[in-house]
Formats: C-alpha cells, structure tokens, sequence
C-alpha cells in the first residue's frame, strides 16, 4: 500500500515538472528594426520596407516639382485615403498608412491633411468650441486647408501552398490622385515573396 502511494505521488511530481517545463515561456526584447518571421504572414517588417519603399518613389516622382511649378513654388497638400486589405490575411493597415505619413511630415516634401474619423474628431472638437470656448481663442469653421491629392490602395496576396510548402506573395499598390481633375499623378506598386516550410 505505502508503495503504490510512493509511486503515485512520485507520478504526480513528475507530470507537475512536465507541465511546468512545457508551459514556461521565454521572453525576449529585440530590435523593432530586426525582421523576425515566425508565421510566415505580413508582420511589421514588412509594413516598415513597403512604406519605406513606396514613400521614397513618391516623394521623389516628378508630380511634386510639376505641382510646384503650377503653384508658384507651394508645396502639394496630401490626404491619406483608404488602404483597402484584399488578402487572405487580417492585416491592419494602420501601421502602414502611419509609416508613410511619417515619412511625409519628416521630409517636408509635401504637406499633410487629416482624413476619414481624426478629421470628423477634429471637425466636431470645433463645432463643440463654438459654444464652450471664448471668442478669442474659438477655431473657426472653413479654414481648413483642401487637399490636393489623395492617395489610397490596396494590399493583396496569392498564396501557392502544397503539403508543407507555401509561398505567400503580397502585392502593395497606391495611386496618388488630384482631387480637382480626378488625374491619377503617380502609381507604384511593391512586392514581397515569402516562402514558408513547416
């Protein structure tokens, strides 16, 4: 009897370790520069490269000088659309989209407009003004400054799978539009291959 209840609890010590051993986690800070792929899937490395990528072309394409030379020397005036995710991923094209606004602000080349909810925000934070602030620090309605340009896209995807094989192929494209003529001025496209084996 005192034997069974040696082996028993000796039993329960040893599967107590094995699910200690397979339940620890390790953590480890890295670089948010370092591309790390686990799952194969659009992650933030390749938000990063395809922003960069794509914002370097455009802001170095000939519709900016040819704007200015339009504009007395003005620099255009941008709104950032809709990027639409046509992949067969969930990818939130958040962190996209504020990479490449980043990139706008940063170099100066072009000038930013707040689009689609933050602009809604900003609109009813000045029609709240109208009745809750003073007179002399009150934001006035019809002096924002009209975009230019909007650019909006698509981020898309075939994936090429057998047995524990695939390849994952995204394709980013954006279309840099004048509002006023409704002139597609720029479009680019960047691509990613991913192959994956499990």
């Amino acid at each position: 009897m005192k034997f069974n209840k040696i082996i028993a609890v000796a039993a329960i010590a040893v599967s107590g370790m094995l699910i200690a051993s397979s339940c620890s986690r390790q953590v480890t800070r890295v670089s948010t520069d370092e591309t790390i792929d686990i799952s194969g899937n659009w992650n933030n490395s390749d938000s990063r490269l395809v922003a960069a990528d794509l914002t370097d072309k455009i802001l170095n394409a000939p519709w900016i000088n040819t704007h200015q030379e339009e504009h007395q020397g003005k620099r255009p005036v941008v709104i950032v659309g809709f990027i639409q995710n046509k992949s067969h991923e969930h990818i939130d094209a958040e962190t996209f989209v504020k990479d490449v606004e980043s990139a706008f602000i940063q170099t100066q080349k072009v000038r930013l407009v707040q689009g689609g909810k933050k602009r809604e925000e900003l609109r009813a934070e000045k029609e709240d003004q109208q009745t809750n602030a003073t007179v002399s620090s009150m934001k006035k309605f019809g002096l924002e400054n009209g975009a230019d340009y909007i650019l909006q896209g698509s981020i898309n995807s075939i994936v090429d799978a057998h047995k524990r094989q695939k390849v994952v192929y995204y394709q980013v494209n954006l279309e840099l539009t004048n509002i006023q003529s409704n002139e597609v001025v720029w479009i680019g496209e960047k691509k990613i291959a991913k192959y994956v084996k499990n």
